[in-house]
């Protein structure tokens, strides 16, 4: 799509969002003057004039369907087009009617409960206008792109015969993601550069907020924006790789269709990540949940609701103590939130379950260092490590976890019986990449150059947890973070335009932001540029960092949401067993640039 489009296909959509929005915002006054009274007229505009409250109504109104139809998506049905509506004026009405008014007529943000509640006449507005604007949105985009053509220029078709270069990039985390939408950025129209990104799920996981899946305080779906949202030309194939033949410059992936596919390429960007090192313990793997993906976090979540239910109705006080007993290995973040949410989660969680009682309840942090959370200071470690054993976590340092069976965890030479084993203790780099012919480390991740350009390869690049990265401004590796897989994403889309445009690739550079860690209930410790916060407020300020960091306008505020519900309400105890397919590989086909 040219620019000249876009521009088009932006003003066509701020036209018509505005259009819709007005109408959607006069109808609903209509029936809430009819319902309810005058009076909410100038609840909804903050003017006591019902004529100035309708026109600052009106005026938010077209703002509000201008927003709703830049983020609406044609593939979506009507079912989910109103829920987005709906949770998208609950936005709106939080950041309209409780604060930008208040503080346009000179007042604080209405935070406080009685407030909210005078104000929610106007909730019931704003929802039944996000149902208008949805309905309004979907109908008229639909026939407009059916009548005319001139929504759904989003997304072009790709001439085979157009195509010059292909950039296939294995990888739908931080690092594969932000290096297909960057690169795409910089291509703009030129669509001689065909990019596809391949993934093992269709979403993107924001890992920073797993630990609150698992513990009940964010809806799965609310952390995971469906990948296609992202880019408008890039192809997104759902598959893992199972082969690279970096000799052919091909890559086999298969996916849940029970097809292989060969796909060609001139770039290959190897931003697979990592899976769990047991260090060789059979019995480990074997028993005990691993905490990396989507699925991890829910069956965690599921697994100890099955164990409050199985307990309160356990009478015998052994075997009870058993099933409340928690054990999670490894220190670092991932290791220390979940035990923090999950302490949260059990514990918030008993007085559903008459029958139990909280000194039964045991969760366990094991990690073999001095202390935890290494990746931060020993002060902000030290102040976390107290207020979680305050909070009843046992935590277990310089120890390790040497066998597990069913029901049993050894830890040094002591055996515990506990139910649940969660291992957090080790990463390795994916297997798929230590046969493909490329220089490795002794944990098998491809070393590259500071350019990210894997060693003795024009064509081959590695970013993110699966690769060596030598960091020029500390002279080490770069560390396995989101944090620096992002700016290592960017780094790669430029050289890998650069190189296909024949101009000189850049070296891969990056001074860390510091570091966050919420620790349960309310507390995190938190190192930005220098600066070290504890407490409630590095808890706020945690939120709000990765609030803004999280992708797509509809998942913060769906995530807002979420919060917002957690401060009113217990957490939800409820939940469906989950069922995996397994992949599997039935025939090959040989996939074309553009199939």
């Amino acid at each position: 799509m040219g620019h000249n489009q876009m521009n088009n296909f932006y003003v066509r959509r701020i036209t018509m969002g505005i259009v819709v929005g007005l109408i959607s915002g006069l109808i609903s006054t209509f029936l809430a003057d009819l319902l309810i009274g005058g009076t909410i007229i100038t609840l909804l505009g903050g003017n006591t004039q019902p004529i100035v409250s309708l026109g600052i109504h009106l005026l938010f109104s077209a703002l509000l369907g201008v927003g709703f139809s830049l983020v609406s998506s044609l593939k979506a049905n009507v079912g989910d087009q109103i829920m987005n509506g709906l949770v998208y004026a609950a936005g709106q009405w939080a950041v309209v009617i409780l604060v930008v008014i208040p503080v346009l007529n000179g007042q604080a943000p209405q935070w406080q409960p009685p407030e909210v509640i005078l104000r929610f006449p106007a909730l019931i507005v704003y929802l039944g206008q996000g149902v208008l604007l949805a309905l309004g949105c979907y109908w008229i985009f639909k026939l407009a792109d059916r009548w005319y053509g001139i929504i759904a220029t989003e997304i072009d078709d790709i001439p085979e015969e157009g195509i010059k270069q292909r950039v296939v990039v294995l990888g739908g985390g931080f690092g594969g993601v932000t290096t297909a939408q960057q690169l795409e950025g910089l291509l703009g129209d030129d669509l001689s550069v065909h990019i596809t990104l391949v993934s093992q799920t269709n979403h993107l996981l924001f890992t920073p907020m797993l630990a609150e899946v698992t513990a009940g305080g964010v809806e799965a779906q609310h952390i995971s924006p469906p990948l296609r949202t992202f880019f408008r030309h890039v192809r997104v194939i759902r598959g893992e790789p199972a082969a690279i033949n970096i000799a052919q410059n091909t890559v086999i992936i298969k996916s849940g269709t029970g097809v292989a596919r060969i796909l060609p390429y001139d770039h290959l960007v190897l931003a697979v990540g990592a899976v769990p090192n047991f260090f060789g313990n059979k019995n480990i793997e074997a028993n005990a949940f691993t905490f990396k993906s989507l699925s991890d976090a829910i069956h965690i979540r599921n697994h100890v609701i099955d164990l409050l239910e199985r307990a309160d109705n356990e009478p015998n006080p052994i075997r009870r103590k058993a099933l409340l007993t928690f054990v999670v290995v490894g220190a670092g973040f991932a290791g220390s939130e979940l035990i923090g949410g999950l302490n949260d989660f059990v514990r918030g969680s008993l007085w559903y379950y008459k029958h139990l009682h909280n000194d039964e309840v045991s969760l366990i942090l094991v990690h073999p260092g001095e202390q935890i959370l290494p990746e931060l200071s020993t002060k902000l470690a030290q102040y976390a490590e107290t207020k979680m054993i305050a909070r009843g976590v046992s935590i277990r340092g310089k120890a390790r976890v040497t066998d597990a069976g069913q029901g049993t965890v050894t830890i040094g030479d002591e055996i515990l019986s506990a139910e649940t084993l969660i291992w957090t203790a080790g990463n390795l780099p994916n297997p798929v990449i230590r046969d493909i012919g490329c220089e490795t480390d002794k944990r098998g991740a491809v070393i590259t150059d500071d350019k990210l350009r894997v060693n003795g390869q024009l064509n081959v690049w590695g970013i993110g947890d699966c690769a060596s990265i030598p960091d020029v401004v500390t002279g080490k590796n770069a560390p396995p973070t989101a944090q620096y897989a992002l700016r290592e994403a960017k780094t790669l889309a430029y050289n890998l335009h650069a190189v296909i445009h024949n101009r000189p690739p850049k070296q891969f550079r990056h001074h860390s932001q510091g570091a966050l860690a919420v620790v349960g209930h309310q507390t995190a410790c938190a190192e930005v540029f220098g600066m070290q916060f504890s407490g409630l407020f590095a808890w706020l300020l945690w939120r709000g960092i990765y609030l803004s960091k999280l992708p797509t306008l509809e998942k913060k505020v769906r995530v807002l949401l979420d919060w917002v519900i957690d401060v009113f309400f217990p957490r939800d105890i409820a939940y469906a067993p989950v069922v995996e397919s397994d992949m599997t590989v039935e025939e090959v086909l040989i996939v074309g640039e553009a199939s």
